[in-house]
């Protein structure tokens, strides 16, 4: 849900924001358990802020029907998959125009054999070099805040996701922020 909060403050200095959003779920819910404000609603409650067709959401691969057919209205959707990222990103010509983007990625779009240390392992996921490709194709982008979220130390006892979550915390840092 930190992503909210971000995007909020983001959307004051930069208004014409756009969100790069990878995950394995939609988070495209009204409420989850009766709450508005939670981790299966955040994209949700971004689209509110943003409207249609300023978010592009990647590697998505479970939520319910209604998110998927919101997510196809609403939002640049690109589903189980991060291979269609350089096509989205050319044909938005979001680094032609250089316009504001925030990324946000979930841990869980990685395949939990990857990535177990996750509250919300979904199987299916992409691989660690498809994901730093992904970060390499967004090279150029005017990224003015990122998020990397969903690290559960405590459901992987080898320390491997801990590991891979800090190297992708690296390597974008490395390759996103703008000089």
């Amino acid at each position: 849900l930190l992503s909210l909060g971000a995007v909020r403050a983001l959307l004051k200095k930069y208004p014409d924001l756009e969100v790069l959003h990878f995950d394995a779920h939609t988070d495209l819910r009204e409420d989850y358990l009766g709450e508005e404000l939670s981790h299966a609603t955040v994209i949700r409650q971004i689209w509110k802020l943003l409207g249609d067709k300023r978010i592009y959401s990647f590697g998505i691969r479970s939520g319910l029907a209604e998110e998927f057919a919101f997510a196809k209205e609403h939002l640049h959707f690109y589903p189980f998959t991060l291979k269609q990222l350089e096509e989205a990103l050319e044909a938005n010509k979001l680094k032609e125009k250089r316009t504001p983007v925030y990324v946000t990625i979930d841990l869980d779009v990685l395949d939990p054999s990857v990535f177990p240390g996750t509250g919300t392992p979904e199987p299916g996921g992409v691989s660690f070099q498809d994901l730093m490709q992904a970060i390499l194709t967004m090279q150029g982008l005017n990224v003015v805040g990122m998020d990397l979220v969903e690290l559960a130390p405590g459901y992987d006892s080898s320390g491997v996701s801990t590991l891979v979550a800090w190297k992708i915390m690296r390597e974008s840092l490395l390759a996103l922020m703008n000089d």
